[in-house]
């Protein structure tokens, strides 16, 4: 595996509607690890929710949003799903560019660049929790609650996951597959009633399958969590979370976080802060945050080496609710922090 330690990627998302403006910052500020972005702000069918929902059953997008529609009303629909899923259909499950010219147009211009530099292509799709727990029935129940619905959205984000695998497979580039799941930030709450043998049997099953393509799997998650759940899943290779706004928290499963790197696991520090971003922050401090944090776990018997060696680097979060200025700033940071730590650490 090439060399990690300090490398930087992007969470998914920017606020661009110039699908051209926004590769240019992706290349610049990620060039060894780019990634496709999502632009939620070009076309509602970007959003993170709507996106990976293209030929899904009971659900359309319209200029409301994304909307679920009766399993009564469209009778025989779910079968015709599964037998598209049975018969390993992959390019049913395609995103097309009306869901996302992002990931289109990056593909066109991976095809015309040299790739020398690049040594993963990052690719995302969001997690059954988040997608499940923003969909609501006609009585305003989210449909994270319906099993048989559950069930056909794993499958059906798992075959989004495999499309984008085998489109890039062409590059001959090792791939990540983040799976984004904000909405697990809310659990263990009384008001997110779900346990965590659901979270990682959900997880287990749509992480079996793609990894069999043989991609680095992460899982991402902007809050606060209990990171144990990902360390016990088997097929997780990174873990990306909020380094600037959560390390406090992040550094309390330090026995679990142990196990997870002794077998190959990659932290993804999403270092440079997004909501919070002020604009004075130094590559330099937040370097010093990482060094913080990884003190800390080699205290608590984490190898220190590895952890430097499995270190990768983010914003917080997504960046497409900011403004463009915004997220450029955040990415500039992003990559001076990144040659900051190669030359530092």
């Amino acid at each position: 595996m090439p060399e990690l330690k300090g490398l930087a990627t992007g969470i998914g998302s920017l606020p661009h509607k110039d699908v051209g403006a926004a590769l240019d910052l992706v290349f610049k500020s990620c060039p060894e690890i780019p990634f496709w972005p999502q632009l939620p702000k070009r076309d509602i069918r970007e959003g993170m929710v709507a996106q990976f929902s293209e030929n899904f059953p009971f659900l359309e997008v319209n200029q409301n949003g994304l909307n679920f529609s009766a399993f009564s009303s469209q009778e025989g629909e779910l079968e015709k799903f599964y037998e598209r899923i049975i018969a390993n259909d992959i390019d049913y499950f395609k995103i097309s560019p009306d869901f996302a010219q992002g990931l289109h147009r990056f593909y066109e211009r991976l095809e015309k660049m040299n790739l020398a530099d690049i040594e993963f292509i990052k690719c995302q799709v969001t997690g059954p929790f988040t997608f499940l727990a923003t969909i609501k029935d006609d009585n305003g129940v989210a449909l994270l609650h319906d099993a048989v619905f559950f069930q056909a959205i794993l499958k059906g984000l798992t075959m989004k996951a495999l499309w984008q695998i085998k489109l890039f497979k062409k590059f001959g580039k090792k791939i990540m597959m983040f799976i984004d799941e904000p909405y697990l930030a809310c659990f263990g709450s009384a008001y997110t009633p779900i346990n965590r043998e659901d979270v990682l049997r959900g997880l287990t099953e749509l992480t079996q399958d793609i990894k069999s393509e043989g991609v680095l799997l992460g899982v991402h998650c902007c809050g606060n969590t209990d990171w144990s759940i990902f360390t016990d899943v088997p097929r997780i290779d990174i873990i990306s979370f909020d380094a600037f706004g959560f390390l406090d928290k992040f550094v309390l499963y330090a026995d679990n976080l142990k196990g997870f790197i002794n077998r190959g696991g990659i932290i993804c520090w999403g270092i440079v802060p997004t909501q919070e971003f002020l604009g004075n922050e130094s590559a330099e401090l937040l370097v010093e945050k990482i060094k913080e944090g990884i003190n800390i776990l080699a205290k608590k018997g984490i190898d220190k080496d590895l952890l430097l060696e499995k270190l990768i680097i983010s914003p917080s979060c997504g960046l497409g609710t900011l403004d463009t200025d915004k997220s450029e700033a955040i990415l500039k940071l992003l990559s001076r922090t990144s040659a900051f730590i190669r030359k530092s650490l």
